[in-house]
């Protein structure tokens, strides 16, 4: 049975993965490992150990607390008023909407930001 702390570091594995546009066979090779146990770990299925998620970490350029964030709101169950999925960036779609957005030049992206936001206030 998988216990939601696993799961929830899992998904931070895969969050930041995604975020930086590695595969889970690059971080396998990275941390010495078959990617089997990436897709392994990302699910929750298998515990990462204390010294492996140390090497994800350094694999991942981020600091081991970086995994644990948000923990707090998961176990709280709270929710946005504005029905914000909890684990927003865990999303690939999310995500993908986020790379696209910085790909934009700066002045375009300005003008879609502030028309989101218009659009967000009359729904």
């Amino acid at each position: 049975m998988t216990h939601h702390v696993d799961v929830h570091v899992g998904k931070r594995v895969r969050h930041r993965r995604w975020l930086i546009g590695m595969t889970q066979q690059q971080l396998a090779q990275q941390v010495g490992i078959k990617f089997q146990q990436i897709q392994k770990y990302e699910t929750g299925a298998n515990r990462i150990s204390a010294s492996r998620l140390w090497d994800i970490a350094e694999a991942l350029d981020v600091p081991v607390s970086f995994f644990f964030e948000g923990l707090e709101e998961v176990e709280k169950g709270s929710s946005d008023k504005k029905s914000v999925p909890a684990d927003l960036m865990g999303d690939k779609e999310a995500l993908d909407l986020v790379r696209s957005y910085y790909a934009i030049p700066e002045n375009q992206r300005r003008r879609l930001f502030e028309l989101a936001r218009v659009l967000s206030d009359v729904a």
